[in-house]
């Protein structure tokens, strides 16, 4: 009798089970995309958040996580254009490339496609708007060193608002062409002096700042909040009169403080891009149509985070592991695997271990914006 009354509950269990999970409501699609890169972060320099923070790091709200390769088309270990254009385009090519094939010709990226929908764009960066990450998501060069041509695509293309460095670039060109000119003529708002706010902007057709003539200025030396402000400020702009929309902010000086093996550099860029994720994230919560996706184009400085090494009393060297010490590899990037955090409708996609570009090829599906 016991048998059978055990056998009839396990039953009734897996019916209800059965049951519930075909009920479970689906997620939407998102309306709006936040795409935040840190670039040069892999899993340790996430990890500095978790050590340095005085607050609890927003990295830590996200619940679906994955693992992306970052090698390009033609090598191993990649440099920002190519992640970037993965990113940007759904394609790998080759180390150097913005926005074009391994064949030099122009791929379609997620500001040309989406464009065409009327869902508005924007790009947030700490390094000059010219600089590899930004310009593979509105140009196309053959070489992430063409500044001055780079410039020259965001004039042309569709992008409704954007906020970072590299005025040099647009107002003193070799060609003597004034760029922000043209940039008015598109129907810019142009300010090289100071973010603002959003009343400044609200009835602006497309804003453009750009607040330093080449990248910005370090966190140690007094950049301020300006990426979790501009970051607040786009999708305020973007978001206007119920638009959808899909923003790139990028936390550039990550890479460079790795590149150039100083821990406080470092540190300091990670945990201001960790505020920007928290505005993204506030942002998503309320809203509940917005997909957060935060993630690395590549790992810089082969950086570790291991105990320092103390002398005792008595003379004897011994590791102290209360103490964090940043230790580097190397001066350029490494191929380790890179995080991925995601948020929101969609999210569970980015779950996984898969190549960089598929953050692209997932953007698209979960969105259904191609």
């Amino acid at each position: 009798m016991n048998l059978i009354k055990t056998t009839l509950i396990l039953v009734f269990f897996a019916l209800f089970s059965c049951t519930e999970k075909e009920k479970a409501p689906k997620n939407e699609a998102p309306k709006n995309v936040i795409l935040l890169i840190a670039d040069g972060t892999g899993l340790t320099q996430v990890s500095t958040a978790f050590y340095f923070k005085e607050t609890a790091p927003n990295y830590g709200r996200f619940k679906n996580i994955g693992l992306i390769n970052t090698s390009s088309a033609s090598h191993n270990i990649t440099d920002s254009a190519a992640g970037a254009t993965a990113f940007s385009s759904g394609e790998k090519t080759y180390n150097g490339a913005i926005g074009v094939s391994v064949d030099s010709t122009a791929i379609e990226n997620i500001v040309e496609v989406i464009s065409t929908k009327n869902i508005n764009t924007g790009l947030i960066a700490t390094s000059s708007i010219t600089h590899a990450t930004p310009a593979a998501f509105y140009a196309h060069a053959l070489s992430r060193s063409l500044a001055e041509d780079i410039a020259l695509d965001m004039v042309a293309s569709e992008v409704d608002f954007f906020a970072a460095g590299g005025l040099k670039y647009f107002n003193k060109r070799k060609d003597q062409r004034n760029l922000l000119n043209e940039l008015e003529a598109k129907s810019f708002v142009i300010d090289t002096l100071s973010l603002g706010d959003f009343k400044s902007i609200e009835n602006a057709e497309k804003a453009g700042f750009l607040l330093a003539e080449d990248g910005m200025p370090k966190m140690t030396e007094n950049r301020g909040d300006f990426l979790e402000n501009a970051t607040e400020l786009g999708i305020e702009f973007l978001s206007k009169n119920n638009a959808n929309f899909f923003m790139m902010v990028e936390g550039s000086q990550i890479d460079w403080g790795g590149h150039a093996n100083e821990g406080e550099y470092l540190v300091t860029e990670l945990l201001d891009f960790d505020d920007a994720v928290g505005k993204a994230l506030d942002f998503a919560e309320k809203d509940g149509n917005t997909l957060v996706v935060v993630t690395g184009d590549h790992e810089t400085g082969g950086l570790s985070l291991s105990s320092k090494q103390k002398v005792n009393q008595h003379g004897k060297e011994y590791s102290d592991y209360n103490d964090v010490n940043l230790t580097f590899s190397t001066n350029g990037h490494s191929t380790t695997l890179i995080p991925v955090f995601a948020f929101g409708p969609g999210s569970e996609e980015f779950q996984g271990v898969y190549q960089n570009n598929d953050i692209y090829k997932k953007i698209m599906k979960v969105t259904g914006w191609k």
